[in-house]
């Protein structure tokens, strides 16, 4: 056996051992471990025992010796996220919902190419999304509500094709709805309430056939409702009261017996709340309050 055959044995060997043993490379525990000092991994509710492999590690998936998923909802995650997340080119889930997280998100986080579940609500994540988001094309579940988060709604999220749900309801974000959100053919759910968004309503989310949720309630929006609503066909949920609309006539074409819920500020369209039980983390209709400064 020469000595190239002897390298390439010896090679093969090793990583089938890591794969075997559920481990991954040292880069990238060296991410998890930055994660766990970070968020204070000693005061969790389930904490990681950080002398067992990585594949034991609560929440944490590992496939083919990387780290594929990280799911530590409800944990009592407390501190801030590492820039170094951007280094797990193989997560495709990283849900932290739920938790205690502050500071803002790492620039490096558009660097996730594979991710497609992106749930951190439910923390105090401040500043703003990164323009740059458009960057995770594998994207099908972006969801940020109950956060402190400023800013406008970047334009880029038009370039997510695969999304599925858009989350950004409750924070403190400005500006514009963008019309580049139209070009999200697959997307079911938007929810943008209790923000400060104005402006009017960008009539290409006429062209979301698939769109089933649709919570604008409790912004600043103004001018008239989109008359390409009515082709909104799929839609079960529209909740557009306490904005600033000066005409609801694009509202009368609707059938509202296809909805749900169906309210608005014209009574005369007759609000529809169905029996329903409706789950926070989807409607978004309480904040976190914080007594330091959010702004």
């Amino acid at each position: 056996m020469n000595r190239l055959a002897i390298l390439f044995f010896f090679l093969t060997t090793s990583i089938g051992t890591l794969f075997a043993s559920g481990q991954v490379s040292q880069r990238e525990k060296d991410v998890l471990l930055d994660l766990y000092h970070s968020t204070d991994g000693q005061n969790w509710k389930v904490t990681w025992n950080l002398e067992e492999p990585v594949n034991t590690w609560k929440g944490v998936e590992v496939k083919d010796g990387h780290v594929v998923g990280i799911t530590l909802f409800m944990n009592n995650l407390s501190g801030v996220l590492p820039e170094s997340l951007g280094k797990l080119k193989q997560l495709t889930t990283l849900n932290l919902a739920f938790n205690n997280i502050t500071g803002v998100l790492p620039k490096d986080i558009v660097k996730l190419e594979n991710l497609k579940v992106f749930r951190l609500e439910m923390n105090r994540i401040k500043g703003g999304i990164p323009q740059e988001v458009g960057q995770l094309q594998a994207l099908e579940v972006f969801s940020m509500f109950n956060n402190f988060l400023t800013g406008p709604i970047p334009e880029s999220f038009g370039e997510i094709k695969n999304l599925k749900e858009l989350n950004l309801s409750s924070n403190n974000l400005k500006g514009i709805i963008p019309k580049t959100i139209g070009n999200l053919e697959k997307l079911e759910t938007l929810g943008l309430f209790e923000n400060s968004l104005e402006g009017e309503i960008p009539s290409e989310i006429g062209k979301l056939g698939k769109l089933k949720e649709l919570v604008l309630a409790n912004n600043q929006l103004g001018g008239e409702i989109p008359k390409e609503f009515g082709q909104l066909a799929s839609l079960q949920i529209l909740q557009l009261q306490n904005n600033r609309f000066n005409s609801f006539s694009g509202l009368k074409a609707m059938d509202t017996k296809q909805f749900l819920v169906f309210d608005t500020d014209d009574k005369s369209l007759n609000p529809r709340f169905n029996d329903l039980q409706f789950d926070r983390s989807r409607m978004a209709d309480t904040k976190f309050e914080d007594d330091e400064n959010n702004e």
